[in-house]
């Protein structure tokens, strides 16, 4: 059975800073593209951020140089790093997995609120 557990979301200030994590279990880690997406209330999810199994990422415009995705596949664990937070930010965060497209095994979710 797959599995990706989120955690690290919360209540932030704008212009700081969290670490996302997602826990993977139920694949073979080291050979899945991975991914972070976010949802918005009222908008569609979008793809944030996405490595591969090589390690290389791919950012969406509106977070390239304050977010940042790694991977430990001695930990089964994808990170997102993000910083300097905007209000415009908050939503659902959701890491991803598959083995073309980060897409075919989802987490339950992460809320991130950016407010002061």
């Amino acid at each position: 059975q797959v599995q990706l557990v989120e955690s690290g979301g919360g209540l932030v200030q704008p212009g700081g800073s969290l670490t996302l994590s997602c826990a993977a279990s139920g694949i073979h880690f080291r050979v899945y593209e991975l991914g972070w997406y976010r949802q918005a209330p009222g908008k569609q999810r979008e793809l944030v951020a996405s490595i591969t199994k090589a390690t290389d990422t791919n950012y969406a415009d509106f977070v390239k140089g304050r977010f940042t995705i790694s991977r430990d596949n001695a930990k089964n664990t994808v990170y997102l790093q993000i910083n300097k937070l905007k209000p415009e930010d908050t939503a659902v965060y959701y890491c991803s997995a598959g083995l073309l497209t980060p897409d075919n095994y989802w987490g339950q979710g992460t809320q991130v609120t950016v407010s002061s």
